[in-house]
């Protein structure tokens, strides 16, 4: 399994300045937009950008604080102990790991990128999937093959047959990126689907890269959760981060942890390589409170789990408004998204807004109605299918008081700022799709 480095020409047409330039990334561009609208006092309802919408728990936030004299760059690798923690991390959920196969970096985004660039070759992603993969495989010169499959992880019959109509085109792809669970989707992939997803990459030598920056916020947590290290430890490379589960979006930290086998060692020698030249080391302040999130202290872990009932709830809530308009949703099933299909109100949308795509969509419950969406295409869907990427989270509140509250209600959808973001979204939908 030789990891290889081939640059390959870039995809669009070049400018003035060299290779074609890689725009800003959809939700990070739709979150400034929102941001831009509430600045003239327009009204919003922002459920475009994939941001959890809770505050730092204070534990966090005073181990921080503590660590602000650490002032030196350190490991590239990371901090000894943000990397054990990390190890024990992983070992409780049933993936044993050793401290040296883990890197960290500023945020799994960072390491997303490195691994594709350390493992060359082309790429193939799922069709939906996450804005970044596919323009992450631009910047690195590379190629991303959609694969269209449910819930974050292609189709593996149709991932077989990408990848060998790409060898008999002249291209190799060499690894495949899966999200478990899945944003856009909110879906969990089923155990048997990864299990077949491993299959394919063993028979044709792929590598795959799982993104799990969602793992801890699966809203039941008996579902069956099956990471492809399980089943091909010796090919996957597993990331997370704390963006999520701990909402620390901001304080930009990931892990990777790499392969087994004679994969690892390797792996791990070029992404060191990258790092070392990209971002050096993670902050090193950042890396001492992360270590104490890894560890997982009661504190911590019941702040997840109150996380993952609060996702769940105003998730479900939302589905249900959308189901209720004639949207086909189906049950979220993680973290706090949602991906409505509006093909059953084509020929409304059609004759009412003149909608013929998902961006259309998009731009008429912005324009019209302020309601800050993403359309499906933006993670590499056929624009005419109408689906829309919908984030929750950032309706629990417009301060830390407010966002704790929903934290800790039972009924958050009952409280009145989450009630009229509700009763908005509601009367939106009925007018959007009204024969």
């Amino acid at each position: 399994m030789a990891l290889t480095v081939t640059p390959t020409p870039a995809q669009q047409e070049p400018s003035s300045l060299g290779t074609a330039s890689i725009p800003v990334s959809a939700t990070l561009a739709a979150n400034e937009a929102m941001a831009a609208r509430r600045r003239r006092g327009e009204p919003v309802l922002h459920l475009a950008f994939g941001e959890a919408g809770l505050p730092a728990h204070p534990m966090l936030r005073a181990a921080l604080a503590r660590a602000a004299g650490f002032n030196s760059y350190g490991p590239v690798a990371g901090h000894p102990a943000l990397r054990e923690a990390a190890a024990c991390y992983w070992t409780r959920r049933g993936l044993p790991t050793d401290a040296g196969a883990v890197i960290c970096g500023p945020g799994s985004k960072a390491l997303l990128f490195g691994l594709i660039t350390a493992i060359g070759g082309d790429v193939a992603v799922t069709r939906p999937s996450w804005v970044s993969y596919a323009a992450q495989a631009s910047l690195a010169g590379r190629v991303a093959h959609f694969v269209p499959g449910p819930a974050g992880v292609p189709d593996a019959e149709q991932l077989a047959r990408a990848v060998s109509a790409a060898r008999a085109a002249g291209r190799r792809i060499r690894s495949v990126v899966v999200t478990l669970p899945d944003n856009p989707t909110g879906m969990l992939a089923s155990p048997a689907a990864v299990r077949s997803v491993c299959s394919v990459a063993e028979a044709h030598d792929l590598i795959i890269i799982s993104d799990e920056i969602y793992r801890d916020l699966v809203h039941d947590p008996a579902a069956p959760y099956t990471s492809p290290a399980v089943i091909s430890p010796e090919r996957t490379a597993i990331t997370t981060g704390l963006s999520k589960n701990l909402a620390l979006g901001g304080w930009r930290l990931g892990v990777a942890r790499l392969p087994g086998g004679g994969l690892g060692p390797e792996l791990r020698a070029r992404l060191l390589g990258i790092g070392s030249e990209i971002w050096s080391a993670p902050a090193a302040p950042v890396q001492q409170a992360a270590a104490l999130a890894f560890s997982e202290p009661p504190a911590l872990a019941a702040r997840v789990a109150l996380s993952r009932r609060l996702h769940a709830r105003v998730a479900r809530a939302i589905a249900l408004r959308f189901a209720a308009a004639g949207a086909s949703v189906p049950a979220p099933q993680a973290a706090f998204y949602l991906y409505p299909d509006f093909s059953p109100l084509a020929d409304v949308l059609l004759e009412r807004h003149g909608i013929t795509s998902d961006e259309g969509l998009a731009a008429v419950l912005l324009h019209k109605y302020g309601v800050g969406v993403l359309p499906g295409s933006a993670f590499g869907e056929k624009s005419g299918r109408l689906r829309l990427r919908v984030a929750t989270s950032l309706l629990y509140g417009a301060t830390d008081a407010e966002r704790l509250a929903a934290l800790n209600s039972a009924d958050p959808c009952s409280l009145p700022w989450i009630a009229a973001s509700l009763a908005r979204l509601e009367e939106v939908l009925t007018d959007l799709g009204r024969r």
